[in-house]
């Protein structure tokens, strides 16, 4: 990993709802050297948002990060009910590890509001990284949509080509807020999804898991207690750990590691089994729809179907491991 200089590194804002893997991504953006993390916003998903923001703060006073400011946000999705996902995270969301109280506080504003000021006032054109529902990013971009002129790129956890989570063809982030997430597609600026079909891929295997569980480096042993609970794919013989949300963030700083195709994406609203879904259209040539004056317009999305796993998994290892340098 080279070291790049503060003025360098990708200004980035991640909004979250902290969350197991959430707070695996916080920690490799404080201790990536290309990544200036300007902001954090917190949104309901995982678990209710004043636990996100106390898990936020958690992270970050764990990780030994400057003081990033932490926002408050949407507390439900724009029309649904709250939809937690206790089964996967754990009641407190951070896999019941018993984490002290943070000694931080969130900012004083809500987390529009700081988005707003945060985007408007960097130097350079911000990346935003949601990680979470997009309950927060739909609110900022209806209310502001002068912000896009700031936004570099939206890196959105969500969505998936294949396979679903929520349901059998709608990822949760997604899933949880339809109406946001099609929102989001209407930002006007770069997007990438990177959805289920890369996000589960990435699985650090048990040795180095087990070596960040015994680290004496704060930071590093929550990184290994937290791949420890989240174990989605392996068995417990063999307590390999997904990095799930921070995977998005690998991308971000080492986009070389990630496939992607620019392609027509757009959210199902209507009810029933398939609301949700990201419907990716990755037909050669139009169909019999398009044909008969059906066609629709789709918004183009750099969707990634396939990542270097072994590469993100040693950039995660590397920079997790190299301790508290921006503290």
């Amino acid at each position: 990993m080279t070291e790049q200089s503060a003025s360098d590194a990708t200004p980035v804002i991640i909004d979250c709802d902290t969350g197991v893997d959430d707070a695996l991504a916080l920690l490799f953006a404080v201790r990536h050297p290309g990544i200036d993390l300007r902001a954090v916003t917190c949104v309901a998903g995982n678990t209710d948002v004043d636990q996100v923001v106390r898990n936020t703060l958690t992270v970050l006073e764990q990780a030994g990060a400057p003081r990033i400011p932490v926002a408050r946000g949407a507390e439900r999705p724009l029309i649904e009910p709250l939809r937690t996902a206790h089964h996967v995270h754990g009641r407190d969301g951070m896999g019941d590890l018993g984490l002290p109280a943070p000694g931080r506080r969130a900012a004083g504003v809500d987390a529009v509001t700081l988005l707003r000021r945060e985007i408007l006032g960097s130097p350079r054109p911000v990346t935003l990284i949601p990680t979470a529902p997009l309950t927060n990013i739909a609110l900022l971009l209806r209310t502001h949509p002068e912000v896009t002129r700031n936004i570099e790129r939206i890196v959105f956890m969500g969505g998936a080509v294949a396979t679903g989570n929520a349901t059998a063809v709608a990822e949760f982030n997604v899933w949880h807020d339809p109406e946001a997430a099609a929102v989001l597609l209407t930002a006007g600026v770069p997007i990438t999804m990177y959805g289920l079909d890369v996000f589960e891929r990435v699985i650090v295997p048990a040795g180095d898991v087990r070596r960040l569980s015994g680290s004496g480096e704060a930071g590093a042993r929550l990184a290994g207690r937290l791949l420890s609970h989240r174990d989605p794919v392996t068995s417990e013989e063999d307590p390999a750990g997904g990095l799930g949300d921070a995977g998005a963030v690998c991308a971000v700083a080492d986009p070389a590691g990630l496939t992607t195709r620019r392609l027509p994406v757009e959210v199902n609203l209507a009810p029933g089994p398939a609301r949700g879904q990201t419907v990716v259209d990755r037909r050669a040539r139009p169909g019999e729809a398009e044909l008969h004056g059906e066609a629709r317009e789709q918004q183009l999305v750099d969707v990634a179907l396939d990542i270097d796993v072994e590469r993100y998994v040693k950039l995660y290892l590397a920079t997790v491991e190299a301790g508290g340098a921006g503290a």
